[in-house]
């Protein structure tokens, strides 16, 4: 990995965002670029920050490179200014540097800041270029990620979310966890999950890397992979967040909300398009 963009607004979330990042920049070898957006509507709409409030956010950011730099192993902390939408700004910066992850905070359901990332956290998600990583505020990290839990549904996009999921398994010499949720008793269906776990076992025996199977019962899918995320001990869970209208598509639409807001762990959320090419 290269880069990594952090979407930072001083609230408390985006510290343990950008804490995060650093840590998992450090085990990539990756630089680390963090983004502030100006989201005040003006009567003139020039696009440009007021100059005044410029050097103010400027002030407020050589603290936090004082404080971070020093952590960071590889290169400088860099900083954007952008004014406009927060998800579409941090969307266009993400794809000017060519980041691999964007990071983010979220205030999860229990709490509420007056700052701009708790309300954007979903859109900075779907609109993002690359795949985001949501913390919340209150997520405690060693620094390591050991167990990543990855939900196998029926749908096809599910297996495309295995080799990003591998790559960060890689890095940190963490297990996966294939978590096979039945919902259904269509036995073509559970047949199909099942046929989608056995791929995944001879990707990641291919690999190297290590990785458990676990199938489930589940009347509710997201109260399932929560459960388990605690059963295990997870330090991340991956999803796929297309939109769909099919009935067996469980983690798309607002299966991946519910999930990204009551996940006490990082939630790793990819779409089609990050898997291509």
């Amino acid at each position: 990995m290269k880069k990594l963009l952090v979407a930072f607004d001083f609230s408390s979330n985006a510290y343990k965002a950008l804490d995060y990042a650093v840590g998992f920049a450090n085990r990539t070898g990756a630089e680390v670029g963090i983004i502030w957006v100006d989201n005040a509507s003006s009567a003139e709409n020039t696009g440009n920050i007021d100059h005044e409030l410029r050097i103010e956010i400027r002030n407020r950011f050589n603290e936090v490179e004082q404080q971070y730099e020093p952590l960071i192993k590889n290169g400088k902390l860099d900083v954007i200014l952008r004014k406009g939408k927060v998800y579409n700004e941090i969307a266009m910066a993400a794809r000017k540097i060519d980041a691999d992850i964007v990071f983010t905070g979220t205030h999860g359901v229990s709490g509420f800041e007056q700052y701009w990332i708790g309300s954007n956290a979903y859109r900075i998600v779907t609109c993002s270029p690359c795949p985001v990583i949501t913390v919340r505020g209150d997520y405690q990290s060693d620094g390591n990620i050991r167990r990543i839990l990855l939900p196998i549904d029926s749908t096809i996009e599910t297996r495309q979310k295995l080799p990003f999921a591998a790559k960060i398994a890689s890095y940190f010499d963490a297990e996966i966890n294939l978590l096979v949720l039945f919902n259904t008793p269509s036995n073509v269906i559970r047949k199909r999950m099942l046929s989608y776990a056995e791929e995944a076992h001879k990707c990641l025996a291919e690999k190297g890397i290590r990785h458990v199977i676990k199938e489930i019962e589940a009347e509710n899918v997201t109260t399932c992979i929560l459960d388990y995320a605690r059963e295990i001990d997870a330090d991340m869970i991956s999803i796929m967040i297309e939109q769909g209208t099919a009935t067996t598509n469980k983690f798309l639409g607002p299966y991946a909300q519910q999930l990204i807001n009551n996940a006490v762990v990082p939630v790793l959320s990819l779409q089609t398009s990050h898997t291509e090419g």
